[in-house]
C-alpha cells in the first residue's frame, strides 16, 4: 500500500483515474461478499449470546457465573487487542479473516455439543468460550485495516455507514430472532446456528477473492520481527497526534455514552415507571438515531466538511441532552431527545473511523484498531460498574447530569487541545 501511494504520488492524473474507477460498494463484489460475511457472524454471534446466558442461567442459576462468560471476553480482548493487529498487519488480512472463522466454526460447534450434552463441566463451556473470544480478537483489526483495501478511499464513508447500519440492524433483530429461536428449539440449536454463519462468513470470505486495493507487499524490504512490529504500532500512536487523539478520545466516548444509556434505563422503570410498551421505544430509539445519522453520513459524503468538528461538536452537544434528560419526569417525553443521542452518537464514532482509515498509514491500521478494540471493550464495562455503584447511592438522574457535564467539559477541551482531531476534513 505504501508503494501504491509513492506511485500514486508521482503520477496524479493516475490516482485520479484509479479513484474515478472505483466501483459503487454496491457493485464491488469484494465488498459485497465480505460486508455479508460480517453480517452473518454477527447476527450468529447475537444468537451465540443468549443462547450460552440461558444455558449458564438454566444449568447454574448462578448470575456470578454468566459474569464469568462476559470478563473472559473482555480480558482477552483487553489482553490480546495490540498482539492481534500486529498480526493483522504482518499477514495477508483477507487470510487471517477466514481463517479465524472456521476456527471458530469449529469451537462454537463443539460449544453446541456440550451445551447439548447432559451434565457437562461449566468449566469446559468457558475455555471454549475463551478460545472463540481469542479467535475473534484476531478478526476485528484484520476486517477494520482492510477495509481500505476493499473500496479505496473514495467508498470509505459509504462502506462505513453500511456497516454501522448493518451493525445496528442486525444487533435489534438478532436477539429478538436469538431469543425467539432459543424457546422455541433451545440453547444448543441457537449456538448450532452461530457456528453455521461463521462457516458461511469464511466460505464467503474465499469467494470474495484478492481486495481490490490490497497492499503490494514489498518482498525487498528487509524483514522486521514480531516484537519490532508491535513496539512500532505503539511508538507510531504515541507519536502520532491524530492517533493519539482517537486513542484517548474514542473510549472516553463509550465509556460515558453507553454507561448513561444504562442509567437512562434504570431511570425509565424507578423514576419514570415506564410501560412495557414505551421502554421498548426507548431501547429503539438508540440505534434508529445512529441508523439515521449513518444514512446522512452516506449521503453528504464528499459534501460533508470540516469532518473534525462534526466529531467533537457532536460529544460536546450529548453533553446538555443528557443533562436534559435527567431534569425530566417521563419517559414518553424523553424519547425524541434519546433519539437525538443516537444521532449524535452516529456522528462521534462513525466519522471517527472514516477518518481513521484515511488518517493512518495503512500499514499501521491493524495495530491502531487492535489497540482501540482493546481499550473500547474494557471502558464500557468498567463505566457500568462506576455508574451503577454512584446511581445506587445518589439515584440514576443525578449520575446522568454529573456524566452530561463530563461529556461536555471533555468535549471542550477536546475541541480547544485535539488540533489533529479538530482540523480534519
Amino acid at each position: 500500500m505504501l508503494e501504491l501511494a509513492k506511485n500514486a504520488d508521482a503520477n496524479p492524473s493516475h490516482a485520479q483515474q484509479q479513484n474515478s474507477a472505483a466501483p459503487s460498494i454496491w457493485r464491488n463484489r469484494s465488498f459485497m461478499l465480505v460486508f455479508s460475511s460480517y453480517s452473518l457472524s454477527l447476527l450468529g454471534n447475537t444468537f451465540h449470546s443468549i443462547a450460552l446466558n440461558l444455558w449458564v442461567l438454566q444449568t447454574t442459576g448462578s448470575a456470578k457465573l454468566m459474569s464469568v462468560v462476559l470478563i473472559t471476553h473482555l480480558v482477552i480482548s483487553m489482553l490480546f487487542g495490540s498482539f492481534a493487529g500486529t498480526i493483522a498487519d504482518r499477514t495477508d488480512r483477507r487470510t487471517l479473516m477466514w481463517v479465524t472463522d472456521i476456527v471458530r466454526f469449529v469451537l462454537v460447534a463443539a460449544i453446541a455439543v456440550l451445551i447439548f450434552l447432559p451434565n457437562v463441566p461449566f468449566i469446559y463451556v468457558v475455555l471454549l468460550t475463551g478460545l472463540v473470544a481469542f479467535a475473534g480478537v484476531f478478526r476485528t483489526p484484520a476486517f477494520q485495516a482492510s477495509l481500505i483495501e476493499i473500496v479505496g478511499k473514495e467508498q470509505l464513508t459509504k462502506a462505513v455507514g453500511a456497516i454501522s447500519i448493518s451493525d445496528n440492524i442486525i444487533r435489534i433483530s438478532g436477539f429478538a430472532l436469538g431469543g425467539i429461536a432459543v424457546a422455541a428449539f433451545g440453547g444448543a440449536f441457537a449456538i448450532a446456528i452461530d457456528a453455521a454463519t461463521f462457516l458461511l462468513s469464511g466460505i464467503l470470505l474465499l469467494l470474495a477473492g484478492k481486495f481490490p486495493y490490497a497492499a503490494v507487499r514489498d518482498d525487498a524490504k528487509s524483514k522486521t520481527s514480531f516484537k519490532e512490529d508491535l513496539t512500532a504500532g505503539f511508538r507510531y500512536v504515541w507519536h502520532d497526534p491524530f492517533a493519539k487523539g482517537v486513542i484517548i478520545l474514542l473510549p472516553l466516548v463509550m465509556f460515558f455514552f453507553l454507561s448513561t444509556f444504562m442509567l437512562i434505563q434504570v431511570m425509565a422503570v424507578q423514576v419514570w415507571q415506564a410501560k412495557p410498551f414505551v421502554f421498548g421505544l426507548m431501547e429503539a430509539c438508540i440505534p434508529l438515531g445512529y441508523v439515521i445519522g449513518s444514512i446522512l453520513i452516506m449521503r453528504f459524503d464528499t459534501r460533508l466538511k470540516s469532518r473534525g468538528k462534526w466529531i467533537i461538536g457532536s460529544m460536546i452537544l450529548m453533553g446538555p441532552v443528557f443533562i436534559a434528560i435527567s431534569l425530566l419526569s417521563s419517559a414518553a417525553v424523553a424519547l425524541p431527545l434519546i433519539l437525538l443521542v443516537g444521532f449524535l452518537f452516529s456522528f462521534s464514532t462513525t466519522i471517527i473511523f472514516i477518518a481513521l482509515r484515511v488518517a493512518i498509514d495503512p500499514a499501521m491500521q491493524g495495530r491502531v484498531f487492535g489497540l482501540i478494540g482493546a481499550l473500547t471493550s474494557v471502558a464500557p464495562p468498567v463505566g457500568l460498574a462506576v455508574f451503577s455503584t454512584f446511581s445506587d447511592i445518589y439515584g440514576p438522574a443525578v449520575i446522568i447530569a454529573i456524566s452530561g457535564a463530563a461529556m461536555l467539559f471533555i468535549g471542550l477541551l477536546a475541541y480547544s487541545r485535539m488540533k489533529s482531531i479538530r482540523e480534519f476534513n
